[in-house]
């Protein structure tokens, strides 16, 4: 079987959508794989990456986030002219690439559209987005969404919802796994701060992450604790200006060792994202895998809440409430039976669903179900 994934970019370009479509292609060797994607850079080049071959197209032009590029036409023909494919895997929201497609898809290739979000900023251009994405959504043959919650929310989903699966993100465990040494570079970073509780939160520093309302949360909070916010981004500057408080660091950007060090180091994990342009929360998974419970807003439509279960993997409270935040965060740091248990229930959850195996295993059973249908 012969499977073309077509995503915005590809690796070494590190992003969450990106980072799931390099699992998927490297995790099915048993599989013919190819990449369709777009370059950071001006130029057309077709390379190998860790074996596989990517065609990637220079980027002429970039409008509401959306890489454009006249070359895009010829690559793709290109493309499934020379691999051809049995199945194209489309990874969602990426409309320019998906109306080339609806050019010239063959009638005799299965069309999968892997429908990592909705899309939700770009609400002006949305109405001409609209057809492009009704049309490769009626195209599908198999449309695999990250969550139920998801799935269930999804308005462009609603009439096509016969096709839908669900296909879960994925960690790599390899990136969390304690290795010689780690625990007293976990113990110095405890020490760092005096071994008072961590609170800690990693991600972009951008609205719909919610920083703002960890900060203020964090006047409400009674244990005598640290707040460590990793990670950066335009509201960084301004979080600094506005944050006061003398147990709250900014830490910056880590490195993958530290964020892991880091992650077991902490006692809770704050993701106070907002809306459901958080889709799912990779960054809890790995959280979770690492055995520090979180606290998380109730988000209508995201799979963040189906990730993390309130009152089995963590707390969830009330969006934008910051006392109710604040008080979950002193109940897992007062209570360390609870939070043990969430700890544990929260090391399974993700060994059982949000694991690379797990989610090439399903990926590789749809295939099959695709191709005896």
């Amino acid at each position: 079987m012969r499977i073309l994934h077509i995503s915005k970019y590809y690796y070494p370009y590190i992003g969450g959508v990106e980072n799931i479509c390099k699992y998927l292609v490297e995790g099915m060797p048993q599989y013919e794989r190819a990449v369709l994607c777009f370059s950071d850079k001006r130029e057309d080049v077709i390379e190998k990456v860790n074996g596989i071959t990517v065609y990637r197209v220079g980027t002429k032009l970039n409008i509401a986030k959306q890489a454009l590029s006249v070359s895009y036409f010829p690559m793709m023909k290109r493309a499934i002219r020379e691999f051809k494919p049995d199945i194209i895997q489309f990874h969602w929201a990426n409309p320019y690439p998906a109306a080339v497609l609806l050019t010239m898809m063959p009638k005799n290739v299965k069309l999968v559209v892997h429908w990592h979000m909705d899309i939700i900023k770009q609400k002006k251009i949305y109405p001409f987005i609209k057809p492009i994405e009704t049309a490769l959504l009626k195209r599908a043959d198999l449309i695999v969404v990250t969550s139920p919650i998801y799935r269930d929310a999804s308005i462009p989903l609603q009439p096509f919802k016969n096709k839908v699966k669900i296909l879960p993100c994925a960690i790599d465990e390899d990136n969390f796994i304690l290795r010689n040494g780690d625990i007293k570079k976990i113990e110095d970073i405890k020490k760092r701060y005096e071994n008072k509780p961590i609170v800690f939160f990693v991600g972009r520093h951008i609205q719909y992450k919610g920083l703002p309302h960890l900060i203020e949360a964090e006047k409400f909070v009674e244990s005598d604790c640290v707040f460590v916010i990793a990670g950066s981004g335009p509201l960084t500057e301004e979080l600094k200006t506005r944050c006061h408080s003398m147990r709250v660091y900014f830490v910056g950007r880590l490195s993958d060792e530290e964020l892991k060090l880091h992650h077991y180091a902490a006692s809770v994990f704050a993701f106070p994202s907002i809306t459901k342009n958080e889709a799912f929360g990779i960054a809890l998974a790995e959280a979770m895998y690492c055995g520090t419970p979180a606290v998380t807003f109730t988000i209508p439509g995201s799979g963040v809440n189906w990730v993390s279960l309130n009152g089995e993997t963590g707390i969830e409270v009330p969006n934008g409430n910051d006392k109710a935040f604040a008080k979950a965060i002193d109940t897992l740091l007062d209570d360390k039976e609870l939070s043990l248990k969430y700890a544990e229930n929260g090391i399974k959850r993700v060994k059982e669903n949000f694991i690379i195996p797990v989610m090439v295993g399903k990926m590789d059973r749809y295939y099959s179900e695709l191709m005896m249908r």
